[in-house]
């Protein structure tokens, strides 16, 4: 079935909406910054195991009372295991500490799984090298997508991704959701889905550009988007069910892994859509631009 959407219609609204998404996201993320996990700002981390289950709630009242102030406390795995964080501790007794503290409320035994501690300077270091990944990442997938299409396409493709990295850091942000390395890794691979998105509706768009030179260049971004669409939401809504599965079902240790691409799946799949081709259309992109490639091509070729 052929549609036939007007997307670009609407794309001012779109653009200003992201606009919009984009002022919130950088505010909070100056007023309210990050919540960094204990894998950057450095701390313990303590795994226990009880007979019977658990509410997390009380753990979290009896650990505060007893002067560990800002433990996190949640399930692991199942309701009978516990992990614990605490920001800046740094004791070999800290785990027989904490179960001395609980083991007053109540009369079963508790083991003590593990124990681990994370420095600060460690911390800082692996958040200065996740952010160089970032841009780095993002800076080698804008020389190759102006060596692979034209230079137009890399600024809207690049644009694009940082639109989407800002909207999911500002999520977590506004929302105080621990931000950790699985998140940071999360962040990669929303780069990488997003850009892959981005690049085949490009790739289409360029190949209209070429067939039909009369058509105007809004004309054709909106046919190779309705050409595209059916892909793209397929893509998209398989990719959701999974990372569904893996939120609902995973575990604590991924959930926010699954949580932040839960979010990059559904800003890439809305900025391949709006931002990155309103982008290209705010740039000027006409079908002579790449005309003059293809002559260029086509004057090599003839040559002795």
């Amino acid at each position: 079935m052929n549609l036939n959407i007007d997307f670009m219609k609407w794309r001012k609204l779109a653009l200003g909406l992201s606009l919009f998404f984009i002022i919130i996201s950088i505010s909070s993320l100056f007023l309210k910054q990050l919540n960094y996990g204990l894998d950057f700002t450095g701390g313990s981390l303590v795994e226990l195991h009880y007979p019977e289950q658990v509410e997390v709630g009380y753990i979290r009242s009896t650990l505060s009372e007893a002067g560990y102030q800002g433990a996190q406390v949640v399930h692991f795995g199942s309701r009978q295991d516990i992990l614990i964080k605490l920001a800046g501790s740094e004791r070999d007794t800290l785990g027989a500490e904490i179960i001395q503290v609980l083991q007053q409320e109540t009369n079963n035994s508790i083991e003590l799984r593990r124990i681990e501690y994370v420095g600060p300077q460690v911390g800082s270091e692996l958040r200065d090298d996740g952010g160089l990944a970032m841009l780095l990442a993002l800076g080698l997938m804008m020389l190759y997508i102006a060596f692979r299409f034209q230079s137009r396409f890399a600024g809207a493709a690049v644009l694009a991704l940082i639109h989407d990295v800002i909207i999911v850091l500002g999520i977590f942000s506004l929302f105080q959701l621990d931000f950790d390395l699985t998140v940071l890794a999360a962040l990669l691979a929303v780069i990488g889905y997003s850009l892959n998105d981005t690049i085949v509706v490009s790739d289409r768009i360029r190949e209209n550009l070429r067939s039909q030179r009369g058509s105007g260049t809004t004309e054709l971004i909106n046919l190779s988007l309705n050409q595209m669409l059916s892909r793209t939401l397929i893509t998209s809504l398989t990719t959701l069910l999974v990372l569904m599965s893996l939120y609902i079902f995973g575990g604590e240790l991924i959930k926010n892994f699954s949580l932040s691409l839960i979010f990059g799946v559904i800003v890439g799949t809305y900025s391949s859509i709006y931002v990155a081709s309103s982008i290209l259309i705010t740039m000027g992109l006409t079908s002579e631009h790449l005309i003059i490639e293809k002559k260029e091509n086509e004057n090599i070729d003839d040559l002795p």
